[in-house]
């Protein structure tokens, strides 16, 4: 059986120990270290003949990889390489993309992943994660028993139901969970080893996929209800029982059931859904380093959100937060927020609203004075004019529904209009910066959910800032695994969001981004990390024992990917 280093130790003290020798070690992602198995390890593990004679390094595998890399099609081709590289070797591609974020960020996540998602049956070859199909509900504590996941300390989980704003691609939603883990440890240093994405396969509504006949997951109509319910109940509870202390991250669950399985679960494990809290958290970083730029003081933003489902949830009850940390009221601070979904502004008397969207419902005294371009509905250009909001926040997945009316008409009332449209991915952004700036007449900052080019305008050229969750979430799961918090509260994101928006260029720059360039994600996360984990103690959540030093425990979990030497035993 092989030992794996553990990752708290410090790499200089690191020697691997394993009985795999020939194949059986090289075809180990974790293990295998290619052409950079030294001489003396092919003679200890039966590697000559199997290996080109050739001994390289690390540095050597990055710059050959990359060369491969650029001689590949933009988008899905260079997806499905790096896939086959995590695959093949953990570290080689941990370190290609730790030293290169800018340019695999985009490929390994945002917006390449939502193809990836969509083509997964396609370029699915090794077992990565589980997944756990309907068919095995009473066989999941059987599966997740296994030795071979003794060291998982973090899960993301996805029933592929609403993937980014491509909508049901079923067992093809692993993708999602893969990619998130990868970030885990590309920005923010969590040991690989430690990570385990799952799919819930509960089937899939979308056609395209059950008539695939390549298609890889349960092919069945999605299991919804109480069916659907009892099933999430079993892998909760067999998580619980294997892994006590275990951080699951939810993702990419449809609206109807992302907020509510958060609220159930949240004070029964150490959990949080990113879709929800991670995207508030960048959304409020970003707001308080937009401020920064403007000169107008929070408490007197106004905020319309595009999008009402569980991420616009999340974000207006951070910033409700936010706003009342800045001296208003509940009832003021909740006043500040303008929540519109596909009816139109949220207003009393609608029927199917959620409960948590209730607290944003407008009263119909409030809007009774308002001239309406449509009489049965009160849509966002009808709340620009109406509510004068100086941010603009677009969740919606509809591309190119903040149009130049919608932009100009912001102008109108903001100065300098803060606007960002954050669906995912690309093709589901609600505007493009470049018109953004072109019909605010460069008035207004920008902040967008997935990576764009830089603008050109007027000579010059400008950045775009990416607010991403990715600025978030690794840092927050390095924070609670370092501090062994038993939950995940709100005020960790709250604090997650300071941290990062402290961070921010514009703190000292009114031209500079409004967060730090996907570079430095890295110290980013770290620096959150440091944060939550003071939190977490702060609240009494930590098990991390008191005298304990949690910067020493926060760098203690950064796992650097480098080649360690190895010793065959028996």
């Amino acid at each position: 059986m092989d030992r794996t280093p553990a990752p708290e130790r410090p790499v200089e003290q690191q020697m691997i120990e394993t009985s795999l020798s020939g194949y059986d070690l090289i075809n180990q992602p974790m293990l295998n270290k290619g052409t950079a198995f030294s001489d003396e390890e092919r003679d200890s593990f039966g590697l000559h003949g199997l290996l080109p004679p050739h001994v390289g390094a690390l540095e050597d595998q990055i710059k050959r990889r990359l060369r491969a890399l650029r001689g590949l099609p933009l988008g899905f081709a260079q997806y499905a390489f790096l896939r086959e590289l995590q695959d093949t070797n953990e570290t080689l591609f941990y370190a290609l993309l730790a030293g290169n974020i800018e340019r695999m960020l985009p490929i390994v996540y945002t917006p390449t992943v939502g193809e990836g998602c969509q083509r997964f049956s396609e370029i699915w070859r090794r077992p990565r994660g589980l997944f756990l199909s309907y068919p095995h509900k009473d066989r999941i504590a059987e599966i997740l028993s296994h030795p071979r996941f003794d060291q998982v300390r973090c899960i993301v989980v996805s029933d592929g139901e609403r993937i980014l704003g491509l909508g049901d691609q079923g067992a093809g939603g692993m993708g999602i969970p893969i990619g998130k883990l990868s970030l885990y440890t590309a920005l923010a240093g969590i040991h690989p080893a430690t990570t385990l994405p799952i799919l819930l396969d509960v089937g899939t509504d979308n056609q395209d996929r059950l008539h695939d006949p390549v298609y890889i997951g349960w092919c069945h109509q999605r299991v919804r209800g109480q069916e659907y319910d009892d099933f999430v109940e079993s892998f909760v509870g067999a998580v619980t029982e294997r892994w006590p202390h275990v951080l699951l991250q939810w993702e990419d669950f449809a609206g109807g059931n992302a907020a509510r399985l958060l609220e159930r679960y949240r004070d029964r494990l150490c959990t949080f859904n990113d879709d929800i809290q991670g995207t508030a958290a960048v959304a409020t970083a970003a707001l308080l380093a937009a401020i920064n730029v403007t000169g107008k003081p929070l408490k007197e933003q106004r905020i319309a959100i595009l999008g009402f489902g569980s991420a616009g949830v999340g974000i207006a009850s951070l910033m409700v937060t936010a706003l009342e940390e800045a001296g208003l009221s509940q009832d003021e601070a909740r006043g500040r927020i303008y929540a519109v979904d596909k009816d139109g502004l949220l207003i009393e008397g609608y029927s199917d609203l959620h409960p948590t969207q209730l607290p944003f419902v407008k009263k119909r005294a409030a809007v009774a004075g308002w001239k309406l371009a449509q009489q049965d509905k009160i849509g966002l250009l009808d709340v620009i004019h109406h509510a004068k909001p100086t941010v603009l926040i677009g969740v919606s997945g509809q591309a190119g529904v903040f149009t130049e009316e919608v932009v100009r008409a912001m102008t109108q009332y903001a100065e300098r209009p803060i606007i960002f449209p954050l669906s995912n991915p690309t093709s589901r952004s609600e505007a493009t910066p470049q018109d953004l700036l072109n019909w605010s007449n460069g008035t207004a900052i920008v902040g967008t959910g997935s990576p764009f080019p830089p603008v050109s305008r007027e000579g010059r050229s400008i950045p775009i800032g990416q607010t991403n969750n990715s600025y978030v979430f690794p840092g927050v799961a390095l924070g609670i695994i370092s501090a062994q918090a038993r939950r995940v509260t709100d005020s960790m994101f709250m604090v997650a969001a300071k941290t990062l928006a402290k961070l921010s260029p514009a703190e000292t720059d009114k031209k500079g981004r409004l967060l730090p360039p996907v570079t430095e994600i890295r110290s980013v996360s770290i620096a959150i990390a440091k944060a939550v984990a003071e939190q977490a103690r702060k609240e009494g959540l930590a098990l991390l024992p008191p005298g304990d030093s949690l910067e020493q425990a926060v760098r203690a979990n950064v796992w650097e990917p480098r080649y360690l030497p190895y010793r065959f035993v028996k």
